[in-house]
């Protein structure tokens, strides 16, 4: 996702230092070129030699080491840089930076730095909440620098408060939001429904499906790589949410009816990937269900097609996107389905097929639109997600 990116990691002296080595790991896996920069106070949390052998890269700490590739170090790591994340940031650092003081390897590189620059402030709850450190910080907020706010929990002092810095995978969801996608779809609004419904018999049981949540998560999480603003209206999901979209929990079609259709008008984009459950009891009360031969019959009732909805108020420029899962008649029931409903793009794909449908990490969609159809290939989730979202900002920008 990373490759022929260039992240610079810059570690100073905090006891939670030790947890880049992580950070370094985990971007290499990504396929980043990761190089690290540390002051003299990190070393004595972390040994160098450490960064050296996730990276392939030296380690620089010292402006003066004669030991290296280029004729100006700072100046070439700052120019190949995509983005640096200053992790641990501690509150020297913070103010230096803040201040424009460069007098080591890590500060000098980072002012000589033009790419976005991410800093996680790292440190004691109470220096943390020092306002000259918050003035601090706010500064470097104003100057364009990203604030990755600390979490709270267990210090290195053994006090409960701010100040822990977060986990490895918040880091790295940061850095991936700054690079790896171009923001093709920066300014456009999108909506995206995942997940099932559960629709309630009673206080135990209820109706549902098998849906993960995945495709539509793969959808948000792909959009807002991309620079979109992205809802996601989630059911029912065992799929990871994706970190940098608003999220609007709900439980029944009706819930997922309302929170779409309020939010509808707003949208330039809208992709209805949930599975919807078709029925929901009539009613709850376990003294109004019948009983017939010993067998429970619960009177049903259709759940209101939000697709449908959608297409019927559908406003000019805005572009519905549905799918359709079946088990026959995928082509001609789906092209059904693309009409009636009004929609712009259906995403297609069959139960029968491997590696698609309910609970997979990939999936086998044909595009279907009033210009025809497109068959992908099996495909990771995520992949599938940025090629209907491709798709889609092809027909609006037509």
């Amino acid at each position: 996702m990373l490759t022929g990116k260039t992240v610079v990691i810059a570690v100073t002296g905090s006891i939670a230092a030790y947890k880049m080595a992580d950070c370094a790991r985990e971007l290499t896996k990504l396929h980043a070129d990761v190089h690290v920069l540390m002051t003299q106070n990190a070393t004595q949390f972390i040994n160098p030699i450490t960064f050296e052998t996730l990276t392939q890269h030296k380690c620089l700490i010292d402006t003066f080491d004669r030991n290296f590739q280029y004729s100006v170090e700072h100046v070439a790591l700052a120019k190949a840089a995509d983005v640096v994340l200053i992790a641990p940031a501690s509150a020297n650092v913070i103010g230096k930076i803040a201040c424009g003081i460069a007098d080591d390897m890590l500060t000098t590189t980072v002012m000589a730095c033009t790419c976005k620059k991410l800093v996680a402030p790292a440190m004691n709850h109470n220096m943390l909440h020092n306002p000259i450190v918050q003035e601090n910080i706010e500064k470097l907020r104003r100057y364009g620098y990203g604030i990755i706010e600390p979490a709270r929990g267990m210090l290195a002092n053994r006090d409960i408060g701010d100040g822990k810095l977060p986990d490895v995978k918040i880091l790295i969801d940061r850095v991936l939001q700054e690079i790896a996608k171009p923001k093709d779809m920066a300014g456009v609004k999108l909506l995206v429904t995942a997940g099932a419904t559960c629709e309630p018999i009673d206080p135990v049981r209820f109706i549902t499906n098998h849906s993960t949540g995945k495709m539509g998560a793969a959808i948000a999480r792909a959009a807002s790589l991309r620079g979109a603003d992205v809802t996601l209206v989630a059911g029912s999901c065992t799929a990871e949410m994706p970190p940098f979209a608003e999220i609007v929990n709900v439980r029944t079609a009706e819930d997922m009816y309302r929170e779409v259709t309020a939010r509808a008008p707003e949208q330039d984009i809208i992709v209805k990937a949930a599975a919807v459950a078709d029925y929901t009891p009539e009613h709850t009360a376990e003294d109004k269900i019948k009983k017939s031969d010993g067998e429970m019959a619960i009177p049903l009732r259709r759940t209101k097609d939000i697709l449908k909805a959608l297409g019927e108020n559908k406003r000019a420029g805005q572009l519905i996107c549905g799918f359709s899962m079946e088990t026959r008649d995928l082509l001609e029931n789906s092209s059904r389905k693309l009409k009636a409903k009004n929609c712009d793009m259906i995403c297609a794909n069959s139960l029968r097929t491997e590696g698609a449908g309910f609970g997979t990490d990939t999936n086998v969609l044909t595009l279907i639109t009033a210009d025809g159809t497109e068959e992908l290939e099996k495909m990771s989730k995520l992949q599938a997600a940025d090629m209907i979202l491709d798709r889609l900002m092809e027909m609006r920008g037509k």
